[in-house]
């Protein structure tokens, strides 16, 4: 398993505010939209989320920083390449007392088997996020030849047990040791684990009893959805064998970057940019939410530059909310500052820069008042 934190470019220590600063900057360079047909990018671009993922969750984090993976279930000897403790504890008895305790030595070739799941990525709008949306996913995948109904033998045949393993699809041969008769067990090279052997092969699957072939599939995306979320599409992966179920199809969602909004959690946040005028005398302003509509925002007389406004509930859907729960949006205000000012402006701009070094005591009659006056000219 890869190094999550060599993946987003941060040491061990880093906060999360580093990890959030880190994992923001290498979605902008390495977003698929901006290096279209890059399936390197893509690659990495899949490696980032999967990485914020974990190291984003304090819960996550802590499990990989102990344990080098997030699975509850993994195996503490993972080191041992993955092998399962039953099968090899299995196999060692079977070599010293001959093979009666091997879980390999049970194996059916003939059982059915589950088929294996596929995964891909499914871009989606941040809109599209928000609302949730229908897509028809093309996804390439195999299966049951109906040719010959999976059997893999030409119409009219059908496959016969392999003569060499009697269908076990194993070879076993025994030999005696220090520690007595042991035995090894190999898969039968003649058919291939298969414990069958076709002698006239199918024209469509050439013996496999599965096709690829490419596949419209109807899913449904629900509102709330966030980047590096999966969706499960039951049975709509890879077929199985022997009548086995087939796989799953999940779908990795990246939802695609947008140029007005931000998006954390259910929380949306924008800019909103003010004249100087505006910031200072107060206004009422119009600003816009992520479905285009229009929202009123009272600015009060007085307003910083870096100061952030919230209007409640206009983020996005909170997923799988029994409520419909909303998150807020927040406006971060920029002041614009004038680059190009016409004389009669920068003769005000003057006579208030002057004004406002002593105590304003006239009101709306003094120089603030006619300034005053001159905004709304």
């Amino acid at each position: 398993m890869e190094d999550l934190y060599a993946i987003l470019e941060v040491p061990k220590d880093a906060t999360q505010a580093d990890i959030k600063k880190a994992y923001r900057k290498l979605v902008h360079q390495y977003h698929p939209d901006a290096h279209p047909g890059d399936k390197d990018i893509e690659e990495k671009f899949k490696k980032i989320n999967a990485a914020y993922s974990v190291l984003n969750d304090p819960e996550k984090r802590a499990r990989y920083d102990q344990f080098g993976t997030t699975d509850p279930n993994a195996n503490p000897f993972g080191g041992m390449g993955g092998m399962d403790l039953g099968d090899l504890f299995g196999d060692l008895f079977a070599q010293a007392f001959g093979g009666g305790f091997s879980s390999r030595s049970r194996h059916d070739p003939n059982a059915p088997m589950r088929g294996d799941d596929i995964e891909q990525i499914i871009h989606v709008t941040l809109l599209e996020a928000s609302k949730g949306v229908t897509r028809d996913i093309e996804v390439m995948k195999s299966e049951t030849c109906q040719h010959c109904n999976g059997t893999g033998a030409k119409p009219g045949t059908k496959p016969e047990t392999c003569p060499r393993c009697h269908g076990q699809g194993q070879i076993r041969q025994a030999q005696q040791s220090l520690f007595g008769q042991f035995v090894s067990i190999t898969t039968c090279p003649d058919c291939r684990g298969t414990g069958k052997i076709i002698r006239d092969k199918c024209d469509e699957c050439k013996g496999t009893g599965h096709v690829r072939k490419h596949h419209t599939i109807e899913v449904k995306i629900p509102a709330g959805v966030e980047r590096n979320m999966r969706l499960r599409v039951p049975g709509a992966g890879e077929a199985g064998a022997n009548g086995g179920r087939p796989g799953d199809l999940y779908l990795l969602i990246d939802v695609e970057l947008h140029p007005d909004f931000e998006r954390d959690g259910a929380d949306l946040h924008t800019t909103l940019i003010l004249t100087y005028p505006q910031a200072v005398l107060g206004s009422e302003v119009k600003i816009k939410t992520l479905d285009g509509t229009e929202e009123p925002l009272t600015i009060q007389a007085g307003t910083q530059h870096g100061q952030t406004l919230k209007l409640k509930g206009k983020g996005m859907p909170r997923l799988n909310s029994a409520l419909k729960s909303y998150g807020d949006l927040y406006a971060h205000v920029y002041i614009d500052i004038p680059k190009n000012l016409t004389d009669k402006q920068r003769e005000l701009v003057k006579a208030l820069a002057d004004e406002m070094k002593a105590p304003i005591s006239d009101g709306d009659s003094g120089l603030l008042g006619k300034f005053k006056k001159w905004l709304q000219e």
